[in-house]
């Protein structure tokens, strides 16, 4: 009894100083990708002339998302997949560096263009809302992995 006992707190103790140590995915630094800003500015105004066709505002660059974009397009790749993990870390950058009240995101992977993704996203109604959602700002990060696989990572907020 005294053997199990010590094991059990043993095993205890080990979960708890192990799960204190660990970082956090927030946290975490990832190999840094280069960015395709040619297919990054291609697709914002894709986007931005759709919105226009529909009477909405074109949404306006924004660093701070751009920032943010970059950092979860990292991610993406170090993941290998698409993911909207740690949203809630980025909403809230945002919104204390811009006083954003509402954020939001769009993500894909695998499309080899701009005008692609773009569809991808508008045959997507989840997607699609979001891009015609009253938002002021966006800011589009898109990497390739090392196979030359397209990640993309958009964000906007208002």
């Amino acid at each position: 009894m005294k053997i199990r006992l010590h094991s059990a707190f043993l095993v205890v103790f080990v979960l708890l100083v192990a799960s204190c140590n660990k970082e956090s995915v927030a946290d975490a630094v990832y190999p840094v990708s280069v960015n395709a800003v040619e297919v990054e500015q291609e697709l914002l105004g894709i986007v931005n002339v759709h919105r226009s066709s529909l009477g909405l505002p074109s949404l306006e660059f924004s660093e701070q998302a751009y920032e943010q974009a970059n950092l979860h397009t990292d991610y993406m790749i170090a993941k290998g997949d698409l993911s909207h993990d740690n949203f809630s870390a980025r909403a809230s950058s945002l919104a204390a560096k811009t006083n954003a009240k509402q954020v939001a995101e769009n993500v894909a992977k695998d499309y080899p263009t701009a005008a692609q993704t773009f569809q991808g996203w508008l045959d997507s109604p989840n997607h699609k809302d979001t891009m015609e959602a009253d938002f002021t700002h966006t800011a589009i990060s898109v990497k390739k992995d090392s196979n030359g696989t397209f990640f993309y990572t958009q964000l906007f907020y208002k």
